[in-house]
C-alpha cells in the first residue's frame, strides 16, 4: 500500500508521541528523528491537533503531546484523515471479466480495511518495543571481538 507523505508523517508522529505519554515533543525533534521536512510536518501536526489527537503548544518551549487513546486509535482512523477513500467502484466495461476484477478488488479493499481497523497505535508501540528489546538482547549476547591491543 502506497501512502501519501502526509499520512506516513502522521503515523510516525502519532506513534512517537503516544510512546512518550505526557511528554511535550517539539516538531523539530520529530522532523530530525524521521528525517522529514519540518514545514510539512507542521501542517500534519495542525491537522492532528484539529482532530484532537495531539495537543499543540506554540513558542520556544512548545511542542506536541499525544492526547488520543492509543488503545482505540487505529491505522484506519489515521489513514482515513489523509487519504482519499478509494474503494473499487466497479467502473469499467460491463463484462464478466470486469465484474470479476471488480469483485476481487472489492474483496481486497474489505480485507485491507479490516486489517487497518484491527491495528491500534498501542499495538505498534508494543511491537516496536519488543523488536527493540530483541535487538538489544541479541547485541548483548553477541560474542565480543578480541582486543588485539592485548595480543602478545
Amino acid at each position: 500500500m502506497k501512502l501519501h507523505q502526509a499520512t506516513r508523517y502522521a503515523i510516525w508522529s502519532i506513534v512517537e508521541l503516544a510512546s512518550r505519554p505526557g511528554e511535550q515533543i517539539a516538531a523539530s525533534e520529530l522532523a530530525a528523528k524521521y528525517r522529514i521536512s519540518q514545514h510539512h510536518l507542521a501542517k500534519v501536526l495542525r491537522m492532528l491537533s484539529r482532530a484532537r489527537i495531539v495537543s499543540s503548544t506554540r513558542g520556544p518551549a512548545g511542542g506536541c503531546t499525544f492526547i488520543g487513546n492509543a488503545n482505540r486509535l487505529t491505522l484506519h482512523d489515521i489513514i482515513a484523515m489523509f487519504e482519499e477513500d478509494g474503494p473499487n467502484d466497479g467502473q469499467g466495461a460491463d463484462t464478466p471479466v470486469a465484474s470479476e476484477v471488480a469483485r476481487v478488488l472489492g474483496e481486497i479493499d474489505r480485507i485491507t480495511s479490516a486489517t487497518l481497523r484491527s491495528v491500534t497505535i498501542q499495538t505498534i508501540i508494543n511491537n516496536a518495543r519488543r523488536a527493540e528489546a530483541r535487538v538489544g538482547a541479541a547485541a548483548a549476547a553477541a560474542p565480543k571481538g578480541r582486543d588485539l591491543t592485548d595480543a602478545g
